[in-house]
């Protein structure tokens, strides 16, 4: 293990119900449609492709429209997350303050471009981190984003931590361990490791 790369909803914050208040009144305010987005829902669809989660919530509506819709989201999304930061998971930041000492740290999500952006900017968290990739920055799944980002920073033997079952399929993909954040969102019947609070990793050794 020579580096650490990190998701970031349901493993470094939880900004689903910023998120879900956001997303639900710009649709009811600027669209004019009768949804209400909750945390609960937004926990089952985090971690997919956006093209994915719009696909979901508006299934009547063609491709495009799709698309339009979400991505006013998320511009509403970015606004309320810079004005108000989403609760950081325990002692996030005590846990990055000992590991980018010991080994560079990066981030890979499937979020929407600016989104990550957004996390280090609003979190004040960008000084530990050495890079970052997304979806919608390649238009690439999570798997082909680690790799690479692996192969860019020239990582030998990097690790992931992530929480949804999607994290570890694309880690098997990457041929990258995978470290399950047990507190996020998902289930990972096997994972290489596992960390039940962010400060666990402190201890893990891959």
């Amino acid at each position: 293990m020579d580096s650490i790369i990190f998701d970031v909803d349901g493993t470094l914050w939880d900004s689903t119900e910023s998120v879900a208040q956001s997303w639900t009144a710009y649709l009811r305010e600027k669209e004019h449609m009768d949804i209400t987005l909750t945390s609960a829902r937004l926990m089952t669809l985090f971690g997919q492709t956006l093209s994915d989660i719009a696909r979901q919530i508006f299934p009547d509506c063609s491709e495009a429209e799709q698309l339009r819709l979400i991505d006013g989201c998320c511009q509403a999304e970015h606004e309320a997350l810079l004005k108000k930061c989403a609760p950081l998971y325990e002692d996030l930041e005590k846990m990055l303050q000992i590991m980018y000492k010991k080994y560079p740290l990066y981030i890979v999500s499937n979020s929407q471009s600016g989104y990550i952006e957004v996390f280090l900017q609003t979190s004040g968290l960008e000084k530990y981190f050495k890079g970052h990739l997304c979806n919608g920055d390649t238009g690439l799944d999570k798997g082909s984003n680690i790799r690479k980002l692996a192969d860019t920073y020239d990582l030998k033997s990097p690790v992931y931590v992530g929480d949804t079952f999607g994290d570890y399929q694309a880690c098997q993909k990457a041929n990258v361990p995978f470290i399950f954040a047990e507190y996020g969102f998902g289930e990972v019947p096997k994972p290489d490791a596992h960390i039940r609070k962010p400060m666990d990793l402190v201890n893990i050794s891959l």
